[in-house]
This record gives C-alpha cells, structure tokens and sequence, in this order.
C-alpha cells in the first residue's frame, strides 16, 4: 500500500475513491525513542522466551495485579458494572460534556491473555475526556481458561448494555487496541449479525486483523517491531489453535482472519498503527478491504511509534497528540449531519 512520506507535519493521501485515507504522522519524539529502547531490550526478550512454551503455566495475571496497586485515573470517576460473564467498568472524565448520551465501548488489548481493567484504565479516561463521553471498559473472558469467540460474547454483552442504559446506537462507538482491536471489529460484525444497529463509528489502535502468518511474516525488508519478535506471532497462533480445539463448544465460531470476513455495514473506522509494528499489514489490509467493502476509514501511521503507544499517554506526547484525534474521530462520527448519512449507508447496504 503506498502512502506519503513526511518529516514535519501529517500527510494525507486519499485511496480507493474517497473512502480511505492514509495519514502519515512523521513526528518521533526523543520520550517516544526512549520508550522503543526500553521495550527492546526489556519485553521483547521476554516474549522471545515465551514463544518457545506458549501453552505453559505462565504468570498471566501479574500484570493485571501489578497494574491494580496504581492510583485511580485523576479528574475521572470509575464505577464498577457486571455483565453476564465479565466485570466491566463505567469511566466517566470529569471534563466530559456528553457521558449521559454518548458512550464508548473499550476492549483492552494484551493477545486475550493478559491485561484488563486495570492496565487500560488510564488510557479508558483520556479517551473519556477527548471524546467526552462515558467509556465501557470490559474485562472481557480471556485465554487459556476460555476461546476468543467468549471475548467477543462479553463484547457484545457490554453493548447491548450501553442500549438498555438508554444510549442510542448512533451515540456509541466501539473501541479497542491491539487484541482489542480484533475484538472491536469483531464485536461490531456480531452486532450486525444480531440483528442490532450498529454503533455510529469503530477505533482500531495497532489492532491484530489477520490470522494468516505469511502475509504478516513474509515480506522482505520490514524493520523489527520494537516489542515482538516474529518467533511471539507463531506462539500466539499455536496457542489459539491449543485453546479453542480444547475448549471451543459447537455452537461457537473460531478465531478467523477479520480481514476476510464480509465487512459491508461497518460504520466509519479510525485505525492508528506504528510505522515498525509488527501488525502494520493487518492494518493496511483491513484499511483496504474496509474501503473495499464501501466502509469509511481512516489510516494513521505513526513514525515508529511501538505497539499501542496510546497507553503511555502519560509518558509520550505522539500517545496525548493520537488519543486527541480519537476524541476528535468520536465527536465527528456520533454527530447529527455524521449519523444522517450513517443512515443513508445502512438503507444502502441493505437493498444490496
């Protein structure tokens, strides 16, 4: 896919008609270096070692531990919300105007394995407070006690949620990153697929689309992601695989490739990825076959930013500058004049 190089501002160029964009976003912040580093050095190792015994009895929920013994979000408030299967939170900014009619659905990343509340709590209430609506963090059934297709169940549990609690469809927008991005995609096809009408918009950050490992794994020339090695993908695959031939009942689908699925009456897409990442294919794909499939998308590639750098909000200025433009993608998305021609997409796709 070609897109525009840059070294001072953003640059865009429009693909396939006037449904997709590529946006570069050449700034690369020395925070944003050091952070690169440290992940080298720190966790990609790490993963290397894990590749190797995936199915193993790994700590899987240090982290999520770990990130408990941190303080609450500052100027937000965090309300606990069971769903059927799953603790979920309501996260509400303090400088947020609109969380009694707009809301976000949040599917935390960390390859259905690791992460949860806690980890994605701080990201959950910036977004809260650039988009200014309430944010739904799900702490979704995960891997190796349950398949994806549970993850995607709670997903869809936490937005028929949203609708009982009286926010309207074109009101909310579904969100994840990495793990979470899959899901985020994943969820909205189940909510079509149900019979329900779909949200006003969808964000993808770093999110894994495809589960194919030589479209992801075979192309020449590609520089190393700062945080996975190639030898994590094929372990993260084989854990899947283990997983749900063990666990997954009949009645349930198996993880696929959602860059294959049938993508029409998605609602329009922001996906933001890292120039390095290892999951820069799948979201150049899924840009792709979205536009493709008549849906609106915009694509933000950051210069080298590291996987879902979002979360280090607090730490580096590229991650405050790309939350902004989520909040900014959820005002446009979930506005009057956006919504009219949602329903003008949707009246559309159903004569097909």
């Amino acid at each position: 896919m070609g897109r525009t190089k840059g070294a001072a501002a953003p640059q865009v160029v429009s693909l396939a008609g006037d449904k997709l964009r590529v946006v570069d976003k050449p700034r690369h912040s020395k925070r944003a270096a050091l952070l690169s580093n440290a992940l080298r050095v720190s966790v990609k190792p790490a993963l290397s070692v894990w590749s190797y015994a995936p199915g193993a009895p790994w700590p899987t929920g240090l982290l999520e531990s770990v990130a408990g013994l941190l303080p609450a979000p500052r100027h937000a408030t965090v309300e606990p919300v069971t769903l059927p299967d799953c603790d979920a939170e309501l996260i509400r900014a303090r400088s947020a105007a609109h969380t009694d009619t707009h809301a976000m659905l949040y599917l935390h990343g960390g390859a259905f394995l690791v992460g949860g509340l806690n980890t994605h709590r701080g990201l959950a209430a910036r977004l809260s407070a650039t988009s200014g609506c309430t944010v739904l963090n799900v702490g979704y059934r995960m891997m190796p006690e349950h398949p994806v297709s549970s993850a995607v169940e709670d997903g869809l549990a936490g937005y028929r949620w949203l609708l009982e609690q009286g926010y309207p469809p074109e009101r909310i927008v579904v969100a994840g990153d990495s793990a979470g991005g899959y899901l985020a995609f994943a969820v909205t096809l189940a909510i079509l697929g149900a019979g329900l009408e779909a949200p006003a918009g969808l964000v993808a950050m770093s999110p894994l689309t495809d589960l194919d490992p030589e479209r992801k794994l075979d192309q020449p020339g590609r520089p190393s992601c700062a945080l996975f090695p190639r030898s994590a993908w094929r372990g993260f695959l084989r854990l899947v695989d283990l997983v749900e031939s063990e666990l997954l009942p009949d009645l349930l689908q198996p993880a696929s490739s959602l860059v294959d699925a049938d993508l029409r009456g998605l609602p329009p897409t922001l996906i933001q990825v890292g120039s390095d990442e290892l999951v820069l294919p799948d979201a150049e794909l899924m840009a792709s076959r979205l536009a493709r499939s008549d849906v609106e998308v915009e694509l933000q590639i950051w210069e080298k930013q590291v996987h879902v750098f979002q979360v280090a909000v607090d730490l580096v200025p590229e991650a405050r500058e790309a939350t902004r433009e989520v909040g900014r993608f959820v005002r446009r998305t979930t506005s009057a004049d956006q919504r009219r021609q949602a329903v003008r997409r949707r009246r559309a796709v159903g004569s097909v």
